[in-house]
């Protein structure tokens, strides 16, 4: 059978033959990125013909705009004798549904959009995110006056608001920070950084800290913070400071300095970023202490298109909650440039940790960074960094390693600079379950990664037993 060459297009789909039920995935790729389908042609791509071919040629593009409502490019191939079908579907810029549902092409799965992932999806496709809307019930009372005057101190103090702007009127800073509809309402970003109680129309504005012993179920101590989400890291940090982090003395001289283990700029910017990113429709930001390491979860997927290694390399700036980022760059929080996971991972260096591990988890974006003990000592492994990979892989950590994490790290040891990508067919495995150990074995202080995503390297690390 010969062979087809397709066109190009981020997503090609081929399929023996035409079902009804494929109008969804027209539909799905529409609302996505677009694609170029074949009918008539196998997953191997050669050309295995159709039945009927001029009655499916009148009915394809027929049933498209009378369900859709767009229109398609249908073309009749010709292979070796055997008739198939390219449908050329374009991008649409609206919502595009089909009897009722709407699809969307995610990777390699075909999604029906419900709830708060609808909604979302048609804010998008309208050009705005959810913090733009106006609440029809609240006013200029419900907000915290102190809240709007912490932002411009803030923002005065970090050169990003003048001096005139301190002392104008609250209605005229809310407009400056495009915090009030055309009508004067004010909109979602609004409530969320200075209402006096945001709960009241959010329920899920909470940041959740738990301190954790020897698993999941050994909750030791857990707390709350609540309030107005533009103060809402300074709190968080005052919680850490008295209950959760230590901050080891020493002296310099006659000089008593306490230094919290963790670097308290690039601590603040994880914070900063899980708090403006999060998806104020999901679940409260969660934040999980163990005696070696923290977590930080907030819900809300990365932009499409971006992956957790996008974050650690230069890339623009696509804020889920665009309100909500301007308010924390007005006052001197965030970068409007992406950078701040490059201030994170300064900041880490600089102290001598290694940089947080980033993924994408539960629907959400997890950092995982190492901490100090309490007596000041690095629990995390950059001190133990050995050049010299040990020969004996299980040596490697008081921890147990599954077969597969023993071989990673054997792969490791022949090649430090060697990916996950490569490392997928050698283990006969999904890159996705390669990248989850590689995570694994970083928590685990197995290995830990120098350098940039495209030039770095891997290291494993001798721990002292």
């Amino acid at each position: 059978m010969n062979k087809i060459q397709a066109r190009e297009s981020q997503n090609v789909e081929y399929k023996s033959s035409w079902h009804d039920k494929y109008l969804e995935w027209i539909c799905g790729f529409a609302n996505a990125q677009g694609a170029v389908m074949y009918f008539g042609v196998n997953d191997e791509h050669e050309v295995v013909g159709l039945k009927q071919v001029d009655k499916l040629m009148e009915e394809i593009p027929n049933k498209i705009v009378t369900t859709m409502g767009i229109v398609t490019e249908v073309n009749l191939r010709e292979s070796d004798g055997l008739d198939y079908i390219e449908v050329q579907i374009e991008p649409s810029n609206i919502p595009i549904s089909y009897k009722g549902k709407y699809y969307y092409r995610s990777g390699s799965t075909m999604q029906e959009l419900r709830g708060t992932a609808l909604q979302q999806f048609i804010l998008k496709k309208m050009g705005r995110s959810w913090d733009d809307i106006a609440n029809d019930f609240a006013t200029i009372d419900d907000l915290d006056k102190s809240a709007i005057d912490y932002l411009l101190k803030n923002g005065y103090e970090n050169g990003r608001i003048s001096k005139d702007e301190l002392d104008a009127p609250v209605e005229m800073v809310l407009q400056n920070l495009n915090l009030v509809n055309e009508e004067g309402k004010l909109k979602n970003a609004a409530l969320l950084l200075f209402a006096k109680k945001p709960q009241r129309y959010f329920t899920c504005v909470q940041f959740k800290i738990g301190r954790f012993g020897h698993s999941e179920a050994d909750l030791i101590i857990q707390d709350v913070i609540e309030g107005n989400i533009i103060q809402m890291a300074d709190r968080v940090m005052e919680v850490l400071k008295s209950k959760y982090l230590t901050m080891p003395i020493r002296f310099e001289g006659m000089r008593r300095i306490e230094k919290l283990e963790i670097p308290e700029e690039a601590l603040r910017e994880i914070l900063y970023n899980a708090i403006a990113h999060k998806d104020y429709m999901g679940a409260p930001i969660q934040m999980r202490v163990w005696d070696n390491y923290i977590e930080v979860w907030n819900e809300g997927e990365l932009p499409a298109g971006y992956t957790p290694e996008t974050l650690l390399e230069r890339h623009s700036s696509r804020p889920r909650n665009r309100n909500i980022a301007n308010a924390f760059f007005k006052a001197g929080f965030v970068d409007a440039w992406g950078r701040g996971y490059k201030k994170i991972r300064e900041g880490f260096e600089s102290a001598g940790l290694p940089m947080p591990v980033i993924e994408s988890a539960d629907g959400g974006v997890r950092v995982t960074f190492q901490r100090n003990n309490a007596n000041g000592s690095q629990t995390n492994v950059a001190s133990n960094v050995t050049s010299d990979v040990t020969s004996d892989v299980t040596s490697l950590s008081p921890v147990q390693l599954t077969d597969r994490q023993k071989k990673i790290c054997e792969l490791i040891k022949g090649n430090p600079q060697m990916s996950a990508s490569e490392m997928s067919p050698v283990l006969s495995v999904a890159i996705r379950t390669v990248r989850r150990d590689l995570v694994l074995l970083q928590k685990m202080g197995v290995l830990i990664r120098e350098g940039n995503t495209s030039a770095g390297r891997w290291v494993i690390v001798q721990k002292e037993n």
